[in-house]
């Protein structure tokens, strides 16, 4: 299906950039070593640099995740039924989630958009940056998750109408 592998190539890329912003809270958190006890100068930005960065890849990573099926499962209840019965169970549990998940993203667009028009700031040390973006990639984070959530109920659906969604790359 054209929309769930569209919603996948999305959900693909920001787990992709999810991961690759280990990098930067790698060097954040080596130059804060260095700086605080070669330079004996600590940095005032690089614990809110670490937070956020880490954030962002959780943010950024949870849906793609749902996508490879890395999320926690009860794999008692799921090898013990065939094919069709776990889709109805997915379609289920996945229908009953998307509202929480619709509500959680309109919540914390809101909440970004907030962020943004107040200047509001962290308060949590000296460098005290704005907390907007952080917001937002948060809500970027639970919109591609709600939008995975989506791709899954429709393989559901399509496993239950005796449609199997192609096997698309996993990785």
């Amino acid at each position: 299906m054209r929309l769930i592998n569209s919603i996948e190539a999305v959900t693909r890329r920001a787990g992709w950039l999810g991961a690759v912003l280990i990098f930067p809270l790698i060097g954040a958190l080596v130059f804060e070593v260095f700086s605080r006890y070669v330079l004996g100068r600590p940095t005032m930005w690089a614990f809110e640099i670490s937070y956020m960065v880490m954030g962002a890849i959780f943010m950024l990573g949870m849906a793609n995740a749902l996508r490879v099926g890395q999320h926690v499962s009860v794999d008692i209840l799921s090898l013990n039924l065939g094919q069709r019965s776990n889709a109805l169970v997915r379609l289920v549990g996945y229908a009953l989630f998307l509202p929480i998940l619709l509500w959680l993203v309109w919540e914390l667009s809101k909440y970004a958009l907030a962020a943004f028009n107040s200047g509001e700031r962290s308060g949590r040390s000296a460098w005290n940056p704005v907390i907007w973006p952080v917001f937002t990639v948060w809500f970027a984070g639970f919109l591609l998750l709600a939008l995975q959530v989506v791709a899954e109920l429709l393989k559901s659906l399509a496993i239950l109408r005796g449609q199997a969604p192609a096997a698309e790359d996993q990785a």
